[in-house]
């Protein structure tokens, strides 16, 4: 799927071939393609027509369509009896009245024939015009046509006599259903969320449809709307059990977070243990807020969690963490050695924010932890001080026998110290066989000082010398006279 950028700059490729005397209709070379095409190939036929000079191609209907003089604009309309949509669309929200007025007449007659199917492909473009000063209009068409409500078009078009074929308003309850359900699944986020919104407006789904809808939707923002209905249903007509269940299920934080605080309103306050130890901040906090609410104590159920070799996770010690002071330092100690890598990082960094300080002998043996997230969060520990660290000892574990992590980690440290150490561990993994760090290690030596170096006497000259030249194929040539 093209970016917006690049639809762009096709629908402005388009409209100079058309002028230029490409053949070949404009409908089918932007068949496919989104609003941002139609669009900049409309503002590049206008602003090329706006220019001295004869295009080839200024004849052809669809640049007369797009033609800066709103009276060619208006002769186009009124000769083509079927323009491309997206076109009409345009001009629907055009600067001249009398434009827009024919537009939207034409508009209301195609849309008639085949309401559904026209609708469901013209909505991106509707929206995505929505924002114009004109382009309101289409915006409350699809909304009336989508709600059922009596058509805007007619009376618009017809003052005063009733809705009539020609109207958006022929849309039948089943083809309405079809295309709500066709927008709400769109790929299309803006039609997606235009879909969920009119939907809701609508109260078309019961409340144990709405947040199942809320628990699979992918969109987070979706997702929110979905859940925001979940609620006030639940407050209006009492809470649901099924509905519940399902907000708990969710992959979004947000979601699971309103479902753990939908349980108090449904008599289920217990269930809040089950959550403690959610992978999201916001829902153990809203699972220790309910918690407290049926008069239990989140820091005695954390305790039991991360005492019980069976059910610590690393997020329970997270939890712990979070309602932790410093006298549970022992407790976090003793999960340093716990078989599983993630409960070990989560302890290292439970102490690290909690401000107490683990040895730099037991963090230095930690680099070599065969969990990465260990290694990680005990670098990060250790960095504050890495001054006090024995390079050589780092240097060491940047070697291609250890693990990708353990370069990484005794990598970060040698950076934390800078000067000499730094530049010598940055030369030597300029050919690391990890990307991210011999990239990491390029930027450090092309960004070097080298001559600061040498002036503090961090290094021998011969040793710079022989790092230069290692490095030699990196650096500029006024780098090098220097």
């Amino acid at each position: 799927m093209w970016s917006a950028a690049e639809n762009a700059s096709w629908g402005r490729n388009v409209a100079r071939g058309l002028l230029h005397g490409d053949a070949s209709p404009v409908a089918a070379r932007l068949a496919g393609n989104g609003p941002d095409a139609w669009i900049a190939f409309d503002r590049e036929v206008r602003r090329a027509l706006r220019s001295p000079g004869t295009e080839p191609g200024a004849k052809r209907l669809e640049a007369r369509l797009c033609h800066p003089d709103g009276r060619v604009r208006m002769a186009a309309l009124a000769a083509w009896r079927n323009p491309p949509l997206p076109l009409l669309v345009i001009r629907c929200a055009d600067w001249v009245p009398q434009v827009r007025d024919r537009a939207r007449r034409v508009l209301g007659r195609v849309v008639a024939k085949h309401p559904a199917e026209v609708l469901l492909g013209l909505t991106p473009f509707i929206l995505r015009l929505g924002g114009r000063e004109h382009g309101g209009w289409a915006v409350e068409q699809l909304e009336a046509a989508l709600s059922g409500r009596y058509s805007l078009l007619a009376a618009w078009w017809r003052p005063g006599r009733p809705c009539t074929t020609w109207s958006w308003n022929a849309l039948t309850p089943e083809q309405r259903d079809r295309l709500l359900e066709a927008l709400c699944g769109a790929a299309d986020l803006a039609v997606r969320r235009f879909g969920v919104r009119v939907a809701l407006a609508a109260g078309r789904f019961g409340v144990r449809e709405t947040a199942r809808r809320a628990a699979v939707e992918p969109d987070p923002v979706t997702a929110r709307m979905w859940t925001d209905a979940a609620l006030a249903a639940m407050a209006a007509d009492g809470p649901d059990d099924g509905a519940v269940d399902a907000l708990l299920g969710s992959r979004f934080a947000a979601v699971r977070a309103a479902g753990v605080t939908a349980l108090h309103r449904a008599g289920r306050a217990a269930q809040a243990v089950d959550h403690l130890a959610d992978r999201a901040g916001r829902v153990r906090a809203c699972a220790r807020w309910l918690l407290r609410q049926a008069g239990g104590d989140p820091y005695a159920h954390y305790r039991e969690l991360v005492t019980d070799p069976e059910r610590v996770s690393a997020y329970a010690v997270t939890g712990f963490r979070e309602v932790a002071g410093p006298s549970d330092g022992p407790l976090l100690h003793a999960l340093l050695d716990h078989p599983d890598g993630a409960v070990r990082a989560a302890a290292v960094a439970a102490l690290r924010r909690l401000g107490l300080t683990v040895g730099d002998a037991a963090l230095l043996a930690m680099l070599e932890d065969p969990s990465p997230s260990a290694a990680r969060e005990a670098a990060l520990s250790l960095l504050p001080g890495a001054g006090r660290l024995d390079a050589a000892a780092l240097a060491a574990r940047t070697g291609p026998e250890w693990p990708a992590h353990t370069r990484r980690a005794a990598f970060r440290m040698l950076r934390g110290r800078g000067g000499s150490a730094e530049l010598r561990a940055s030369v030597a993994m300029l050919t690391d066989p990890d990307p991210g760090l011999s990239r990491q290690a390029r930027v450090t030596v092309v960004n070097w000082n080298w001559l600061s170096t040498l002036d503090e006497g961090e290094a021998h000259q011969a040793e710079l010398g022989a790092l230069l030249a290692r490095a030699a194929r990196l650096l500029d040539l006024h780098r090098l006279r220097l």
